[in-house]
């Protein structure tokens, strides 16, 4: 899935949308693609003259390129796929502008609505960081 197609599952939108591309492997994982181009955000602070792609946002990466494996759910609408947990997550390499970042992912234990994965973010074949998390899909309460 390109990024348009991708919005068609995700709810986020930019600048808070952090993957550009991503499908289902035949072994049934994820895998994802996103191209630090430098002028993010996320790293207008961290850190100036030395920018490094923060952990949180890489974890955010990890979940989104997941939600693939869940577009027939996901695409139903007002479900959203929200955060639940964290766990042995370690960040193991620094990713800078200009890396094009991997992101591999697998589930491991499927509880509907909730779901536990495990993933791996890389940069030219070296491990940044991996980790389990799990998140939910769940019905979306709109603000009034």
């Amino acid at each position: 899935m390109n990024k348009e197609e991708l919005k068609k599952i995700l709810p986020h939108r930019e600048p808070m949308l952090l993957v550009e591309e991503a499908y289902v492997n035949e072994d049934g994982t994820a895998t994802g693609f996103y191209t630090v181009k430098g002028d993010e955000y996320f790293l207008q602070g961290h850190f100036p003259g030395n920018p490094i792609v923060p952990g949180v946002i890489q974890c955010e990466m990890m979940a989104q390129s997941a939600c693939v494996l869940f577009a027939d759910k996901m695409i139903q609408e007002g479900f959203i796929p929200v955060y639940t947990g964290l766990d042995k997550v370690k960040f193991r390499g620094m990713i800078k502008p200009g890396d094009k970042i991997r992101i591999d992912t697998k589930i491991l234990k499927e509880f509907p609505p909730m779901y536990m994965l495990h993933g791996e973010i890389s940069v030219d074949g070296k491990r940044c960081m991996n980790g389990d998390f799990s998140f939910a899909i769940v019905k979306e309460e709109k603000e009034s």
